[in-house]
Parts: structure tokens; sequence; C-alpha cells
């Protein structure tokens, strides 16, 4: 049987990951089963374990492609500008924020599970992709905020990161959830991802 390239390999470790993204979309967490993603694959359930032992691991997966592209994002951030304000910053976050919706869902619903369910060196692969983001948005500060001291970019880091692992739930809601809070009796205004993290870094980065 020949053997298989490195790229090629990488391929069908993408499909799968695609397929779990697309299923993502309409599907459950807990309703999404290997079986299920077979079915929008080339594979079969058998073939999928050769590139991944658990659907978490999947879902890890897709997770770190999603924090790969909010690096990408934040470090053409950083290149494209000499300076910028702090309002100016806070929104330039938050639209690359909001780009990563589904990032976000992940972390607000599922991340304690996938990260439980891996295997060790997915999850050491994971957490390199995490630092990265933790790095850009230390570059963005770096930059843009000469004025804050490490201890500012220090807490700025373990308050924004923390917090963004609960947007999701606040910005993306059905029409059942808004019901049950009007019979609550709960008045709460709906914000979108983007007004969400704009109003959190306006105030982490004390902008009058």
């Amino acid at each position: 049987m020949p053997k298989v390239s490195e790229e090629v390999l990488l391929a069908r470790r993408e499909e799968i990951i695609d397929a779990c993204a697309k299923l993502y979309e309409t599907m459950n967490f807990k309703d999404i089963t290997l079986k299920e993603i077979g079915k929008v694959t080339t594979f079969n359930r058998t073939a999928i374990y050769n590139y991944f032992n658990t659907k978490e691991e999947i879902f890890l997966a897709l997770m770190q492609r999603e924090y790969d592209l909010w690096v990408a994002d934040l470090e053409q951030l950083v290149s494209a500008h000499d300076s910028l304000s702090h309002d100016e910053l806070a929104k330039a976050l938050s639209r690359s924020l909001e780009k990563r919706s589904r990032l976000l869902k992940l972390l607000s619903m599922n991340h304690f599970d996938m990260e439980g369910n891996s295997r060790y060196e997915n999850l050491v692969e994971f957490k390199r992709s995490y630092g990265k983001s933790m790095q850009a948005v230390r570059h963005c500060l770096d930059k843009f905020c000469p004025e804050m001291d490490e201890e500012n970019k220090q807490s700025f880091i373990y308050a924004y990161f923390p917090f963004i692992y609960g947007i999701y739930p606040y910005a993306v809601v059905t029409e059942e959830q808004k019901k049950a809070m009007a019979e609550a009796g709960i008045d709460y205004k709906y914000l979108s991802i983007y007004e969400i993290s704009y109003n959190c870094l306006r105030k982490l980065l004390s902008v009058d």
C-alpha cells in the first residue's frame, strides 16, 4: 500500500475539521458524533480514528484553527498601523473578535470537555495556539499602549481573556430565551459581540 504524503494527511485532517465546523452551525455539541461527521466527509467513522481519537479532539482542533485565524488578524493589525488611540484599539480588537463567533461559542459552551477528552499531545498543540493569541494581544498593547507598564499589561491579559469566554451566550440568544427573559421580568438589553467587547475594552483601556 503506497505511503500517504504529509500533504494528503493534512488535507484529510482539515476535511474532518471542516465537516465538524459545518455540523456545529446547525447541531448541538452533544448531538455531533463521529458517525455524523463521517456522513459529511469522504471518510467513515473507522477511518476518522486514524486522525482523531474522540470528537472532542476534532473540536479542539477546530478551536485551535479559530485561535490561529484570530492571531493572524491581530498580527495584521499590528503591522498595518503605526499608532492607534485607545479607543481605536478597542474598536479594532472588538472587530477582530466579532469575526470569531465560532471561537467564542466553543469557548463558552464546550471548552472544558474538549480539553478533558483529548490526548496530551493534541492539548499541547492547542495550547501553543492559545498562547500565541495571548502574545498577539500583548503585541497590540506593546505597540499601541506604550505608556502601560508590565503590571498593567498583565492585568489586562488576565481580565480580557477570561472575559471573552463568556461573551457568546450574552450576544447570541434564541427567540425562546428572549421570551423567557421577558416572562421572568428581566429588562435586558441585547448587545452584539462587537458592542460587548468594545464596552469591556473601553474600561480596560480607560477610554474616556
